[in-house]
């Protein structure tokens, strides 16, 4: 058996924690079942965002006659644009890989880890396979993968998921989306662009139902003028004949003890189905409770406000804990879990300010609470919401969308949610505020912003009137 000081089961953020051990002098083993940097690397955010500025770049060329620029595509190389995404994709992760096979001070073990007790695991397939290593301390980063919801014949048919859609070399014809969350948004934007028809079948009653009720409105709304959407609704059944999906969806309806059908379906049918419902976290593939690790209802794991987990020197961080699925959360952890293990004292990992984006078309990004959080805690909140087009940036991009700042009676900024060009950047000036600065609006009233920048849309849209409660007359700060 060999024993180390340090293992870590995943080569995502929790390399950022290997690493701070092997600067601290330990012995380090890292288990990885798949392509080493994960999923952000190989499945998620970095090829995918690759792909989507190539849509975003498209985008722009097709827009140019609103600007009385006459231009035109003459052709595009899809498939070499994906295969030069992946092939980027593939060369930074075999880039890790050869680092730390190269190293003296990591041990790399290339299969799936599964506890066999308390702090021991047993690699399963690839040249290690029957392994067992001992550990100290032991950090479980194995993240999740798509999750595929109950839907009656979804075994019989040839779907994708998100891993498979970023290799796709050729766009669908008319591509089915199940799901309606940012991976389905972000997707749906890629091929559309690209000349698929798209539709999209999803339950809540918006498209990005965890985004401010405003923001996911207005996005639904934009999304219904480029694709058919179908919001409210659940597929109930698939079916594949000659080359093409059929999905059937029923109405859905979200109650006090869970969702309930009710109405008459629609039938969608294209040649190729995607499903893209959310995440599930490789839990099931650990082998956790030998190990006295516990997970909640969801498979996700359980841990204390140190991000330590249900065994006595087991530690877990990113997508698998289930806090924020997002990669700068899973770094964000990272950064808590080597400063808990390696530092004097224990600190509870800080979300304040936890922001997001939706790399789509509109771009939609947001922090801090949502509109419908505050009235569902009964807080007294004032907002105002400010559109781009009302800045002289804004006004010459021809930009539509609009940002929405909540704050409390005294000035504290608690959210801000923003659709339109740049969101993810203009976002983060509202984080520092929150995170660094008082968190109050002066933060972003007192700083000066370059005229006439789109940061103005931020500027502006924390300054002048507030309406109290979001209906109450205004409440000036």
């Amino acid at each position: 058996m060999k024993e180390v000081d340090f293992l870590v089961i995943g080569s995502g953020s929790g390399l950022d924690v290997a690493n701070a051990a092997v600067n601290r002098g330990q012995s380090v083993a890292i288990v990885e079942k798949g392509p080493l940097g994960g999923t952000c690397l190989n499945r998620g955010c970095i090829p995918s965002k690759l792909l989507l500025y190539h849509a975003d770049v498209l985008e722009t060329v097709e827009r140019a006659g609103e600007f009385h620029i006459d231009a035109d595509v003459t052709n595009v190389e899809f498939a070499e644009i994906v295969r030069e995404v992946n092939d980027e994709v593939h060369s930074d992760s075999e880039s890790i890989r050869q680092g730390l096979r190269s190293s003296s001070r990591h041990d790399l073990y290339e299969g799936k880890g599964q506890f066999v007790d308390e702090r021991t695991v047993e690699i399963v397939g690839g040249e290690d396979d029957g392994t067992r290593i001992s550990a100290d301390t032991v950090l479980i980063a194995a993240g999740t993968r798509p999750s595929v919801p109950d839907i009656d014949g979804i075994n019989d048919v040839n779907y994708l998921t998100s891993t498979e859609a970023l290799q796709l070399e050729t766009p669908p014809d008319h591509l089915v989306i199940v799901g309606g969350g940012y991976i389905a948004a972000e997707l749906g934007h890629f091929f559309g662009t690209f000349g698929s028809e798209v539709t999209i079948i999803g339950r809540r009653p918006n498209l990005l139902p965890e985004a401010d009720e405003e923001v996911a409105e207005a996005f639904t709304d934009r999304y219904a003028e480029r694709f058919t959407v179908h919001t409210g609704y659940a597929a109930t059944a698939v079916t594949e004949s000659d080359e093409h999906m059929t999905v059937e969806a029923h109405p859905y309806e979200y109650g006090p003890d869970g969702g309930v059908l009710d109405g008459d379906a629609v039938t969608v049918t294209g040649d190729t189905l995607l499903v893209a419902a959310g995440r599930t976290p490789n839990s099931d593939t650990l082998n956790l409770d030998v190990a006295g690790v516990e997970t909640d209802e969801r498979g996700f794991v359980e841990t204390d406000e140190y991000l330590r987990t249900t065994a006595d020197g087991v530690w877990a961080l990113g997508d698998i804990v289930g806090e924020y699925l997002l990669k700068h959360n899973a770094n964000h952890e990272a950064q808590a879990v080597a400063r808990n293990l390696f530092g004097e004292t224990l600190q509870p990992v800080d979300y304040t300010a936890m922001p997001f984006a939706v790399f789509a078309s509109p771009e939609v990004a947001g922090v801090g609470a949502r509109e419908s959080d505050l009235q569902e805690a009964e807080r007294e909140y004032a907002t105002r919401t400010y559109r781009f087009d009302q800045t002289a940036r804004g006004s010459a991009m021809k930009a539509e969308g609009f940002l929405k700042a909540i704050i409390d009676l005294d000035g504290e900024i608690l959210g801000c949610h923003i659709i339109g060009p740049e969101a993810s950047n203009l976002v983060q000036e509202v984080v520092v505020a929150m995170k660094a600065g008082s968190g109050t609006v002066q933060d972003i009233r007192e700083s000066v912003h370059i005229h006439p920048a789109l940061s103005e849309v931020v500027q502006r849209g924390f300054s002048g009137q507030f309406t109290r409660g979001g209906t109450q007359p205004g409440h000036s700060h």
